[in-house]
């Protein structure tokens, strides 16, 4: 359920609710109801093959909890302020994306508030996990809004943010959708032990960024997947084979375990190899950035 559709139910819900006190004999079977929808139809029909798993480290400390939005779905960390993956689907372009909302928005389903300004004179972007562009030219106008919420942001470095992180953002948008089709994109961030934090010491700063694209197998194509670890200080026209790693690196580093539904045999051989030419990224690797 995406923010603007819970605004949309609850309120007369509440209002019934104080007119008729009997009906809060409804509310265990209505979240029964509810639980099961979300846990067993619709995560899960917005990520492949199983929901990321957040089971070791510095992540674990503290709540977290999923958020579903038009296009793209997350696990938010009310401790470090930060969203703890970000998943996507990227199919092909349908919509012509909208002018870019003029600032972030808080997200009402946070109770962290983390707002715009809290970012403000930070020396730290605003930078999207959900991309702005891929979901709105995907998923239209709402869904690009809610790329702007606060709960997909994470503070990354202007020169990150806007050089390599773009860089490769625009070649999975274009490049690889218009190569490969449909597949799957988690992203987010990575941090140390003991991390420093925003002025104030509510958000956590990250120390890397990762992004693992899978694509599931198609006839006799067998599945593949392409990893990457962008650390903050990442140079700008670096080319991204730098970036390239493995699966098992980024769990090993996040203490997320992806697409656990895989079949061992063919989630342990693809989570251990990096396999850049099989995405042909080397054609792309040196493409300037856009900024």
């Amino acid at each position: 359920m995406t923010p603007s559709q819970a605004k949309r139910l609850f309120r007369p819900i509440t209002a019934l609710l104080f007119k008729r006190p009997k009906l809060l004999l409804l509310i265990p079977v209505l979240g029964g109801l509810w639980y099961g929808y979300e846990v067993g139809i619709a995560r899960p029909a917005q990520t492949f093959m199983g929901v990321p798993q957040v089971q070791s480290g510095l992540a674990t400390m503290g709540w977290s909890h999923i958020l579903r939005n038009n296009g793209f779905m997350l696990e938010y960390s009310e401790s470090l302020k930060n969203p703890l993956w970000v998943t996507y689907k990227v199919t092909d372009k349908r919509y012509v994306p909208g002018q870019r909302p003029s600032g972030f928005s808080q997200d009402w389903r946070s109770w962290s508030m983390v707002t715009h300004q809290d970012y403000t004179g930070s020396g730290y972007d605003r930078g999207h996990m959900a991309p702005n562009y891929l979901i709105a030219s995907r998923y239209g106008r709402e869904a690009q809004k809610q790329t702007f919420l606060m709960t997909n942001i994470s503070p990354q470095k202007g020169s990150l943010n806007q050089k390599s992180w773009q860089r490769l953002e625009e070649v999975i948008a274009n490049d690889f959708s218009a190569k490969e089709g449909e597949f799957w994109v988690v992203t987010g961030p990575i941090f140390s032990k003991l991390p420093t934090y925003l002025k104030g010491g509510k958000v956590a700063i990250p120390q890397a960024f990762y992004k693992i694209l899978i694509k599931p197998q198609s006839g006799n194509e067998p599945a593949k997947a392409l990893a990457f670890i962008f650390p903050q200080n990442a140079k700008a026209n670096a080319s991204l084979l730098t970036f390239v790693t493995t699966i098992d690196d980024v769990e090993a580093q996040t203490g997320i375990d992806f697409f656990s539904e895989l079949d061992d045999d063919i989630e342990i051989p693809l989570e251990a190899t990096e396999t850049p030419a099989a995405w042909q990224l080397q054609k792309v690797a040196n493409r300037p950035s856009r900024y």
